[in-house]
């Protein structure tokens, strides 16, 4: 990218942007190339001449509110870009700009531009689905709240790991469910929410014992996914990524070791937030592997996400990143697609925010890649079978035979092993700190899309650790990430994640100020 002025290209887009969002005319006059040959296009009518175009701006009184969600950069030389701008509108519809920029004399100009809209995107109806709920999910709350406070009656899918006082937690596993025991209190961070008015609207489903990332469950069947019809809706916050996208719940709350939020996210069009580790208290919640286990939320409006983690975190000043930081090496990791799609959300949130993107000058190796991802399932697979093996061993057949398979890897993991491996994380948990000093890092939550329902055993093995090579960076180093639904490939959502140091959660979720619509 070196022969292109990338930076200087996207500082005119985010100018753009400003202006419009002020209606600044004079600004808005700047960035259009000056002279008769200049064109603006919108529904059925061309404006031509930037004469025209600036006595047309000054009729219509301001341009509708919108929120840029992809921006495709397609260069045709050093002087010459084309820009594809996908926008969320107000009203719910959708939008679409092209423009040819031309660096001149005056720098970055608009030479040509087309707006176009679609309509607005129905509201999503929450339908029966005996594969989301293990109970609840009806009309009246299963638990409610304190009735006032900032949530107050937001619709909550609790994951089935997490403690709700006078139910049992059934971790994905019919067997586990007839074992346990009647909790006695709510789990900590369920019960913050609560007493900010929340409440539950009910117990959703999780693959077994949360060691899986597809969203699927052989005793209780695969929640449909309302985003991408025919898709798994991915784990092992299934349940409730699969409420929340379908408009039944509000928030989810679920965990995230290996990606369990982030990925369900990204296959189900939703925000997610995994918390700093540590930051949100893990107590009263079925622990699937301790070093790496978090507490955290989906949900599908942004404000609504960064409400409700206000709630849970600890008071901390907030500080903007210098950057958004771009590893050619990690876009590298998901298929073509992917990567285009979240290169295009990425360009997006910096053009909305005016933060420039810089490209990793020391970026990481396929070499890195390989050994921390190896690091975190060895861990993972050690401290798993430490927590469950028991159950495995007393109760042959209670896990299909793939999610068993994964639990017993973890039985001849030896000490040394484990030693040599937390030693691997160590060294990548310097590798990312010194990273993230220079911003925030962007990366696909996912290596591909959700895979079909019929999709082989193979091809969701693929997908599955594809993705623990991008999931696992933030897993192992415990540093905050934030899942953005902006990426598309075709029809089907993907997921853009950022990554930020460890314990600036609300610097992370401030952003989402800045580029998503308050709550309403």
């Amino acid at each position: 990218m070196s022969e292109f002025d990338e930076a200087g290209l996207l500082a005119a887009a985010a100018a753009y942007e400003k202006a419009l969002r002020e209606d600044d005319l004079e600004e808005l006059d700047r960035l259009f190339a000056p002279g008769h040959p200049t064109l603006r296009a919108e529904g059925g009518t061309a404006v031509v001449g930037h004469a025209a175009i600036s006595a047309f701006r000054a009729r219509r009184g301001g341009a509708p509110t919108r929120w840029l969600r992809r921006v495709h950069v397609r260069w045709s030389s050093p002087t010459d870009a084309l820009t594809v701008s996908e926008t969320d509108r107000l009203d719910g519809g959708r939008g679409l700009q092209t423009q040819l920029w031309h660096l001149g004399e005056q720098g970055w100009q608009v030479a040509a531009a087309h707006v176009s809209g679609a309509p607005t995107t129905p509201p999503v109806h929450p339908e029966d689905d005996p594969a989301r709920w293990r109970t609840g999910g009806g009309g009246e709350p299963l638990v409610r709240g304190s009735g006032s406070g900032p949530l107050a009656g937001v619709r909550i899918a609790v994951k089935d790991l997490v403690a709700v006082a006078g139910q049992r937690i059934g971790g994905g596993v019919p067997r586990w469910l007839d074992l346990a025991p009647v909790e006695d209190a709510n789990a900590p961070a369920l019960q913050r929410l609560l007493d900010a008015g929340a409440v539950v609207a009910g117990i959703a489903h999780t693959d077994e014992l949360a060691f899986s990332l597809m969203g699927t469950n052989a005793h209780y069947g695969t929640p449909r996914n309302v985003a991408a019809p025919g898709r798994v809706p991915g784990g092992s916050s299934s349940g409730s990524a699969a409420a929340v996208a379908a408009g039944a719940a509000g928030l989810g709350l679920g965990t995230d070791t290996a990606g369990s939020l982030r990925v369900p996210a990204s296959f189900s069009a939703l925000y997610a937030w995994r918390p700093t580790h540590g930051l949100v208290d893990t107590s009263g919640v079925l622990p699937l592997a301790q070093s790496f286990d978090t507490v955290g939320l989906l949900a599908r409006d942004a404000a609504l996400l960064a409400d409700a983690a206000d709630v849970l975190l600890p008071p901390a000043a907030v500080q903007r990143p210098q950057a958004l930081l771009r590893s050619a090496t990690l876009l590298g990791l998901a298929d073509e697609p992917t990567r285009l799609a979240v290169e295009a959300a990425l360009t997006a949130l910096a053009v909305q925010t005016g933060l420039p993107v810089v490209d990793l000058a020391d970026d990481f190796t396929p070499t890195e890649v390989s050994a921390w991802t190896a690091a975190f399932r060895t861990v993972q697979a050690a401290e798993a079978w430490a927590n469950d093996g028991a159950f495995i061993t007393a109760n042959p057949g209670a896990l299909s035979p793939p999610v068993e398979s994964r639990f017993r890897a973890g039985a001849d993991v030896g000490a040394e092993q484990v030693r040599a491996a937390r030693q691997v994380v160590e060294g990548t948990r310097a590798r990312l700190d010194a990273v993230l000093a220079g911003g925030f890092l962007g990366l696909p939550s996912t290596a591909t899309p959700a895979p079909a329902l019929d999709a082989t055993p193979a091809e969701f093995e693929a997908a599955r650790a594809g993705t623990l090579q991008l999931s696992t960076l933030a897993s192992q180093t415990g540093v905050p990430a934030l899942g953005l639904p902006w990426g598309r490939v075709g029809e089907l959502p993907v997921g853009l994640c950022l990554l930020a140091p460890r314990g600036s959660d609300r610097s992370l979720l401030a952003l989402l100020a800045e580029v998503a619509p308050a709550r309403r």
